[in-house]
């Protein structure tokens, strides 16, 4: 009988059993010889560094101002991801061949998430502007139980999509009072429910079926949680005053792929109804991207404040969503400067 000569390493291990003080011990190392140990996994991510362009003085504080602008397309790689992250406030390239049951309807969640980022409005680095094709966007399927809902009671409009002061107002104002309950408009999961200090206060960004997405903001209160599921008429949070805004309101913006879409397009809120079932969306909706960048250079570079009784740097500073430092920069001033009453301050 042939004998296979035993690795060095074998002989050795036995040959220590013999000298163990005692049966235990030698009862470890043979348990130790068969142990399997766990293997290490190492996700991979892809590069989704977010490429956002800031215009020459923007509200840095703002996530309003810093979702705006935009830079040439980069290609992303598709990589599996492990979904159950995304509460953590990180973006993910998210493929996964599984589907889920919604409302007796099979939806595949790599469809359905594809760049799923829990702290930037516009992570999707795609310019509305360059639309080749008409995008056809179905609103609401009753036949799939996919229905809408106006997001509050009532919608009576105080301020519209449109130019305003020295930036573009990428939504619409609706009226309300502080505790009014807001609604999902569209079936969709939750993607962003944070706090913005310099803009929408509290705000929540909901991804829906149709492609959309909306956002609520100056919330008093926000309540559906980051990755929930919703259905159009679920409550989102409560209205209110927060952030950069001047009274109880909801501000109220629709988007796709990051790209703000006049919501007055899509709502006939005096008549309390969407316009229709299907909406169609084309590079000439983007149109006012040109508008606003013109207007906002010449209206930043005239913009000032007149000095009052009490003001301070810092004060004036956090009013306008500025740093101390660009406002002592444009002034030819220091922190130490005296400021005179009446006297007018550059902002920008």
């Amino acid at each position: 009988m042939l004998i296979k000569k035993a690795p060095v390493s074998v002989v050795l291990f036995l040959l220590s059993l013999f000298v163990c003080t005692s049966e235990a011990d030698a009862q470890t190392k043979v348990k130790d010889l068969f142990k399997v140990k766990t293997p290490k996994i190492q996700y991979v991510r892809p590069d989704t560094t977010i490429l956002i362009k800031y215009e020459e003085f923007p509200d840095e504080n703002s996530d309003a101002d810093k979702s705006l602008y935009f830079n040439p397309k980069k290609e992303l790689s598709i990589v599996s991801e492990d979904t159950s992250e995304l509460d953590l406030g990180e973006q993910h390239i998210v493929e996964v061949s599984e589907e889920v049951l919604i409302d007796s309807t099979w939806i595949k969640i790599a469809g359905y998430y594809s760049i799923w980022d829990t702290h930037n409005i516009n992570p999707y680095r795609m310019d509305g502007r360059e639309l080749k094709d008409t995008i056809d966007i179905k609103l609401y399927e009753p036949a799939l139980n996919r229905n809408y809902k106006m997001p509050l009671a009532e919608t009576p409009v105080t301020s519209h999509f449109a130019y305003r002061g020295y930036r573009w107002h990428y939504g619409t104002d609706l009226d309300l009072d502080t505790g009014d309950t807001i609604r999902a408009a569209f079936d969709g999961v939750v993607r962003i429910n944070k706090w913005d200090g310099g803009g929408y206060g509290n705000y929540i960004v909901v991804r829906h079926y149709n492609g959309l997405e909306t956002l609520y903001g100056h919330m008093s209160k926000p309540i559906a949680k980051v990755g929930e599921f919703l259905k159009a008429g679920d409550v989102i949070g409560l209205g209110g005053s927060t952030g950069r805004s001047s009274g109880p309101h909801l501000h109220y913006e629709v988007r796709y792929e990051g790209n703000p879409i006049d919501p007055e397009n899509l709502y006939d809120f005096p008549d309390y109804l969407l316009k229709g079932k299907n909406f169609q969306i084309t590079s000439a909706l983007f149109d006012y991207y040109n508008k606003a960048k013109a207007k906002k250079s010449t209206a930043r570079r005239s913009s000032y404040h007149t000095i009052r009784s009490g003001d301070t740097l810092s004060g004036i500073a956090k009013k306008y969503g500025v740093k101390v430092s660009q406002l002592t920069r444009l002034n030819g001033i220091s922190t130490r400067t005296t400021l005179r009453v009446g006297k007018k301050l550059r902002i920008r």
